[in-house]
């Protein structure tokens, strides 16, 4: 017997915003109680003292500590590498007509 029913198709095409013919109702009632049968057999396997497998690579994150880096004292030499200025501003190409 299936867990699964129409309406419960119904009900998730609803949720999914999506029409569904009779016979895509029918398809999709017995395609998600073989998807649901299957998650149940998955989740009664016993995985007790297998360590999660959350990467397989044995690459592992290497990270240098943060530390302060004074660049510039003052806005006037951060300025001085642009390639245009116009009031201590950077100048640009005009974007907009």
């Amino acid at each position: 017997m299936s867990s699964l029913t129409r309406e419960d198709v119904l009900k998730l095409a609803q949720l999914s915003k999506i029409k569904l013919t009779d016979e895509e109702i029918d398809k999709f009632v017995s395609e998600l109680d073989a998807i649901v049968k299957y998650v149940k057999q998955i989740d009664s396997v016993d995985v007790s003292g297998l360590r999660p497998t959350d990467q397989v690579t044995g690459l592992t994150n290497v990270m240098r500590p943060d530390e302060k880096i004074d660049y510039a004292t003052s806005p006037k030499e951060l300025l001085k590498n642009a390639p245009a200025l116009e009031k201590d501003q950077i100048k640009v190409k005009r974007i907009l007509n």
